[in-house]
């Protein structure tokens, strides 16, 4: 006899739009707390077992229309919801005539998951407690384990089989994590300390997406992310008493492509605004000018280059364009934005220059050395902190420790936090680097939400690349872009352009910074220009 709800949840199925890959698209991404607001909402207003049913049809039907279309699936359930929600799409894969075989090491607990077994029992999907040593012959296999329903390390029976799973992925057989990969915080993107998570080459995410997929250690573990809206509406998905930290965005050209500059045939390079990039201390002066070349590509009308060290090169033999100075020579006043810190070391006179550019009334972007000088001078952060003019701050993590006067691990277990007190101690826009770069601002009665930023690969990990964005990103502000929309345009195009290279087999491994700013250059007018 067929299950009302299951045929609900196939009609669901059939009616409702393929899973979202989020990529391209600014959808929000829920925390737990979040999350479960919008769990308990819906699960008022919809017949008993809907999300459920409507989760593992999801899931089947993705699964059924890959590009690869599954034949043999091997299913992990685990003793929660998300067990249940394996046991849902174990049923429809074995009704499609998928070879399935499911493995459930101990009985689920919850009543949704014991009604989910009880069909899946009734449809003859095989169901075993013995966990094999090898996963050969299932083209896929799927994590449900526990998906955002797990707060402790992965132990015993789920560790062998995170292992399994991981295991089968690196043997370039798909696996699919059931809304989140096992043991990774849906949060933070982290795993428990000392333990381990699934490895999954595919991720369907449920309601809504989840920051930890997108940041740290979530976009190893996830691969590829789709998202499964399970037919909720806006109501729902926004429900009355949610806290406002507990939305994110994820960052997408829809956040910014409208604050573009806009280029007219009446434009001339003054239009486009004048950039000062400060730095280069004897030996450090390549830091500046990767800098300003980046800043030329990403359309700055004119660019100074104002250098600390002796010796300095008089002018870029590369970009020529570039006017190179002694920092003393140079009308900082005059300038439309400036970029400080590649390249400047920490030394008095640094500091000097550096409180004489917190003292003007212009857009700023502070970067490497000009950093660890604020975090180690309270006067210089306090002076910044003051400004009412534009700032955006350009942390790595150990950057962003010694601002905030803990280690890098601190501000690795919770990312979005600290670029959240970052913006609100500083006043200024932070972009937090890293897998997953951060966007926050807390400037202004109108806070934007945190952003997470997706592209971007390993081939951003050389020397250089952080200087590039510091000079795409002061070239936007150059161009009176808002800082916030600014920072999300640099780091997007920062990283699509890694991943432009990379796919055209220029990385990830021996990518250069300076190969970085052509490819954003090309991005820019190819995606967001008409000729």
């Amino acid at each position: 006899m067929t299950d009302p709800v299951l045929s609900a949840a196939a009609e669901h199925s059939v009616r409702a739009a393929s899973p979202i890959d989020a990529r391209e698209r600014a959808v929000p991404l829920y925390d737990v707390a979040s999350l479960r607001l919008i769990e308990a909402q819906a699960t008022r207003s919809l017949p008993a077992h809907t999300l459920m049913a409507r989760a593992g049809h999801a899931a089947a039907s993705m699964l059924l229309y890959d590009e690869v279309p599954v034949r043999a699936a091997w299913i992990a359930v685990g003793p929660g919801n998300n067990g249940g929600d394996a046991l849902v799409t174990a049923c429809e894969l074995h009704r499609a005539g998928v070879r399935v075989q499911a493995c459930m090491p101990c009985e689920v607990v919850p009543d949704d998951a014991r009604w989910a077994l009880q069909r899946a029992r009734e449809a003859g999907v095989p169901i075993s407690t013995t966990i094999p040593d090898t996963l050969q012959g299932f083209d896929w296999a799927l994590d449900g384990l526990f998906g955002i329903g797990l707060g402790r390390p992965l132990e015993g029976d789920f560790a062998r089989i995170a292992a399994l799973l991981s295991e089968h992925a690196r043997q370039r057989a798909r696996v699919l994590a059931l809304d989140v990969p096992s043991g990774l915080d849906s949060d933070t993107g982290n795993v428990a300390h000392g333990g381990t998570a699934v490895r999954a080459t595919d991720t369907l995410t449920f309601i809504g997406a989840k920051p930890g997929l997108y940041t740290a250690h979530g976009p190893d573990l996830a691969g590829r992310v789709r998202i499964a809206p399970l037919e909720l509406t806006a109501a729902l998905t926004m429900p009355a008493g949610m806290p406002p930290s507990g939305v994110s965005m994820l960052n997408a050209p829809a956040l910014f492509a409208s604050r573009l500059p806009e280029r007219t045939l009446a434009s001339h390079k003054g239009t486009f605004g004048t950039l000062a990039v400060i730095g280069g201390v004897t030996g450090m002066c390549g830091a500046p000018i990767l800098a300003a070349r980046a800043a030329l590509y990403c359309g700055a009308g004119k660019i100074h280059v104002g250098l600390l060290g002796d010796g300095a090169p008089p002018y870029d033999p590369v970009h020529p364009e570039l006017m190179l100075s002694p920092i003393h020579t140079l009308a900082l006043g005059a300038a439309s934005a400036l970029a400080v810190g590649p390249g400047m070391g920490r030394d008095e006179r640094a500091a000097r220059v550096l409180a004489d550019v917190l003292s003007l009334n212009v857009p700023i972007v502070v970067d490497a050395d000009a950093l660890n000088l604020l975090a180690h001078d309270a006067s210089l952060a306090a002076r910044l902190a003051r400004r009412q003019a534009a700032a955006i701050i350009t942390p790595h993590p150990l950057e962003a420790a010694r601002l905030l006067d803990v280690d890098a691990a601190s501000v690795q277990r919770d990312r979005l936090g600290a670029a959240r007190r970052l913006a609100e101690r500083l006043n200024a826009v932070v972009v937090l680097k890293g897998n997953g770069t951060v966007i926050a601002d807390a400037r202004g009665p109108g806070r934007r939400p945190l952003a997470i930023n997706p592209t971007g690969n390993a081939a951003l990990a050389t020397g250089g690349t952080g200087d590039v964005l510091c000079g795409m990103i002061s070239a936007l502000a150059a161009q009176r872009m808002p800082s916030y929309e600014a920072a999300l345009t640099a780091v997007y195009l920062h990283g699509a352009a890694a991943e432009s290279l990379c796919a055209d087999g220029d990385g990830p491994a021996g990518c250069t910074a300076g190969e970085l700013a052509p490819r954003v250059r090309r991005l820019l007018n190819t995606r967001f220009y008409t000729h």
